[in-house]
């Protein structure tokens, strides 16, 4: 049976340059530049329409020509629009990663700043629609205080992508000024984890982050595989083998999406990571920030 998911966050125009050998800095590097479509809430929501969900996304779109490209895209992916917003006189989010001639992301620079006109008014006037799907999925893209609004007001479950070690800090902060605070699940890197609880290991992070409420951790440790931590109980899964790595950037996005794809199969809690590992398998295999055979490989 299809579920309904709402995916709220950032939606990007990729610019993607991979090397064709090493880095050498303040200098022009041979390789080649592809443009694709991104941004983590955008990945997320392609990856779950991949997979014969519904989805809507609510994200922001600027008025110039990445905009429009955007919005199409996603309509051609089935992901239903409706919700979000076109800003006029704004850039559109733009990605822009270069990576080493091994496919591992050298640096980035994100330029996101046009989801700011996701607050919590912004959200409050579609809160009925956000609450009648069965999950909802939010990034790190969004402000602090609507992602607090997100924890307090959403009455399904709801997962977050901590995006960066940067951005993953709002999430902290929205527990720590939330009513009653209650995240089904939060999915961090090892760098975003620590960075956020201020703790050595990926172990006592995600206790920490438990014991602020939330009530799934995955924390994504890259060819070390996952950790992922309950209150009743943790797991650490390795990573799936692969032996090509395409491009790393989606993988993470993949993962929520296979988490989220197993949760609405009634899948257990290592189960969901299982499944995680599988989608970001899949991205780890392809060019694109999104694998459009990642169907064949999970369903």
């Amino acid at each position: 049976m299809q579920s309904t998911i709402t995916v709220i966050g950032g939606a990007n125009v990729d610019l993607s340059a991979t090397l064709f050998d090493s880095f050498i800095a303040s200098d022009s590097n041979p390789g080649k530049v592809d443009i694709g479509y991104g941004g983590v809430a955008r990945n997320i929501a392609h990856n779950l329409a991949l997979l014969g969900h519904r989805v809507q996304l609510l994200t922001a779109f600027g008025g110039d020509l990445f905009g429009k490209l955007l919005e199409d895209h996603c309509k051609q992916q089935g992901i239903d629009v409706r919700l979000s917003a076109g800003v006029d006189n704004a850039r559109s989010g733009t990605y822009l990663c270069i990576n080493n001639h091994g496919g591992e992301m050298i640096a980035a620079v994100a330029d996101t700043e046009v989801v700011g006109v996701i607050t919590p008014d912004w959200l409050e006037r579609r809160l009925g629609e956000i609450n009648q799907s069965d999950y909802v999925v939010a990034d790190t893209n969004i402000s602090e205080p609507a992602i607090r609004y997100l924890m307090e007001s959403v009455t399904v479950p709801l997962l977050i992508d901590g995006v960066s070690s940067t951005k993953a800090h709002r999430v902290v902060n929205a527990l720590s000024k939330a009513k009653l605070p209650y995240l089904h699940s939060l999915k961090l890197n090892l760098k975003e984890a620590t960075a956020v609880t201020n703790e050595a290991t990926y172990a006592l992070a995600a206790q920490k982050l438990i014991d602020l409420g939330v009530a799934h951790v995955y924390i994504t440790l890259g060819s070390e595989g996952v950790y992922c931590r309950s209150a009743a109980e943790e797991w650490l899964y390795p990573a799936l083998p692969i032996t090509d790595v395409a491009n790393t950037t989606g993988a993470g996005d993949a993962f929520v999406a296979g988490v989220v794809y197993a949760l609405t199969k009634g899948l257990t809690f290592p189960q969901t990571a299982q499944y995680g590992l599988m989608a970001a398998r899949a991205t780890l295999m392809s060019p694109k920030a999104v694998n459009p055979d990642i169907a064949n490989i999970l369903l």
